[in-house]
Parts: structure tokens; C-alpha cells; sequence
């Protein structure tokens, strides 16, 4: 399935509705990024853990990186070139995870 990536005023007006969310560009395309921290490991790889379920019944996978307690997550949709409303979605669900997952 093919999703169109989303205008910069679209981005815009996204962000401002999630909580914590940045549009990043270092990666050569734009994403969204989001650093959660938690009560420590074993919550931090529960969530982990969750989002990897909800990425793969999406079938759109997040970069992300977790040292301890800290999980980086980015979503962007490399076969678009950019962020999609995938992207959003999966972001607003990443954030749900979070909440019952031992987020601090």
C-alpha cells in the first residue's frame, strides 16, 4: 500500500497535536521523533515490545533505539520520502502504548 507524504503545513498542523513529537530531517527525510522514559528496562522493552506488534500488524516499522529505561522511536515512511498519515497514526498510538507501559 502506497501512502503520499504529507505537506510541511500538514506536518505542522499534525505536531501541534501530539504531545512531545519533533519533525526530524537528519536522516535525510523528514520523521517524526519522540524519546519516551520509563521506570526502567523491563517497561521500556514491554513497550518495545508493543509497538513492534501494532508496527507489524500496520505492516510499517519504526527506526528506534533503547538504552535502558529510554526509547527513541521515528516514524517515517521511506518508500514515500517522508512523513505519511501512517506516520501520524502510528505516533498517537505509540503515545497510547506508552501510557500503560510505566512512562514517566
Amino acid at each position: 500500500m502506497s501512502y503520499e507524504i504529507l505537506t510541511k503545513a500538514e506536518i505542522d498542523t499534525a505536531i501541534k497535536q501530539l504531545d512531545g513529537w519533533a519533525v526530524r530531517t537528519d536522516s535525510g527525510q523528514p520523521a517524526l521523533e519522540k524519546t519516551y522514559v520509563f521506570s526502567g528496562f523491563n517497561a521500556a522493552f514491554g513497550f518495545v515490545s508493543r509497538v513492534a506488534l501494532a508496527a507489524e500488524r500496520a505492516n510499517h516499522h519504526p527506526e528506534w533505539q533503547n538504552v535502558y529505561n529510554k526509547v527513541c522511536i521515528r516514524w517515517t515512511t521511506h518508500a514515500s520520502g517522508g512523513v505519511t498519515s501512517l506516520d501520524l497514526k502510528l505516533a498517537q498510538k505509540s503515545d497510547a502504548i506508552a501510557k500503560d507501559s510505566g512512562q514517566t
